[in-house]
């Protein structure tokens, strides 16, 4: 990553450019054994009939800003269907946008109180 960023940067100074980076996000390992992953997997079943696909991608996610400041939270990250991210074919498959605000609701009316 600092590899790419230099040559990035190199090339753009080359053009009289001024160039500076951010820190980027922190990072987020995210936890198999989380109890609101649990809560999200059985309204998953319940809302929709089949098992939740759960897994880890590479990606930057706000999770690692949130855990940052707040590091016993507890969280999972998902979403509609998103294809095409960060480029210029980004796209959200609208018919997932329901799906997804239901699942949503479902997982913070099964929470349980602490």
């Amino acid at each position: 990553k600092q590899d790419i960023a230099n040559m990035v940067r190199t090339v753009f100074e080359m053009g009289g450019a001024a160039v500076s980076f951010g820190d980027g996000y922190p990072g987020w390992k995210p936890n198999p054994h989380s109890e609101i992953l649990e809560v999200a997997v059985e309204s998953y079943k319940r809302l929709f009939g089949v098992d939740a696909k759960v897994k880890a991608i590479h990606a930057g996610l706000e999770c690692g800003l949130f855990l940052d400041k707040y590091p016993a939270l507890d969280m999972i990250s998902f979403g509609p269907t998103l294809q095409g991210v960060h480029s210029p074919d980004e796209r959200m498959l609208i018919p997932t946008v329901q799906k997804f605000w239901d699942h949503l609701l479902d997982i913070l009316k099964h929470i349980p109180v602490k």
